[in-house]
């Protein structure tokens, strides 16, 4: 006697986004950030930023009675074609859906760096150490969505947003170019574009950029 089998989607549904799945994680993004503000205090580095905008973020979540969703502090992400103890590296903040539950490798991917007007190793680190990790595949492989979130120590904003837009197409061309994108009340602007993954794969990144001038100098 036969049985029926479980339906195999086609594709990887667990890596894709709906529309308000991504409006959700950027409004989590945006005022989680905003009301980390407050707690965070001048020269303080990525981490300890990240992990006050994290707490905020699961506090949002929380009052907006959001249980279909989960954000999860710095992941590590084990390299799982080997049997050492090596890891591919620690994704600063992963958000995981409902219907990505129980499957390792389906999450929401969020990399955060300070960016400041003028400062080419901050900005410039922006792409070389975060975008990057979206290319190369350590983070967010064959996913349709990654978001970058920029912590600006100060402003214009504009200046920052135009050197990264320079260098993303500089390196992996026209459609990295930084194009607008979702206005949110609670982000200093946020930018849309794709990047080259692995084999013929593209993944879109949103670029949320966040007044974090708390922590400047």
């Amino acid at each position: 006697m036969s049985f029926l089998t479980p339906s195999i989607p086609v594709g990887r549904p667990a890596f894709a986004l709906s529309d308000d799945q991504v409006a959700t994680v950027l409004d989590l993004i945006c005022r989680g950030a905003h009301d980390a503000r407050s707690h965070v205090t001048s020269g303080m580095h990525e981490v300890p930023i990240t992990r006050i905008v994290r707490k905020c973020m699961k506090r949002v979540k929380v009052a907006l009675g959001l249980t279909n969703l989960q954000v999860i502090g710095e992941h590590e992400l084990d390299d799982m074609a080997t049997n050492d103890p090596i890891i591919l590296g620690r994704i600063d903040i992963i958000l995981q859906f409902a219907h990505q539950f129980g499957i390792e490798d389906a999450y929401v991917a969020v990399e955060c760096k300070r960016v400041r007007p003028g400062d080419a190793t901050l900005n410039g680190q922006y792409v070389s150490a975060g975008v990057r990790r979206f290319v190369t595949g350590k983070y967010a492989a064959g996913h349709e969505w990654g978001f970058m979130l920029g912590y600006v120590l100060a402003l214009p904003t504009d200046i920052v947003i135009q050197y990264i837009d320079r260098r993303l197409r500089n390196i992996y061309g026209a459609s990295a170019a930084l194009k607008p994108g979702t206005i949110h009340s609670q982000s200093l602007a946020i930018r849309t574009g794709t990047v080259p993954q692995s084999g013929q794969h593209r993944i879109s990144l949103q670029h949320v950029f966040v007044d974090m001038l708390t922590a400047g100098p």
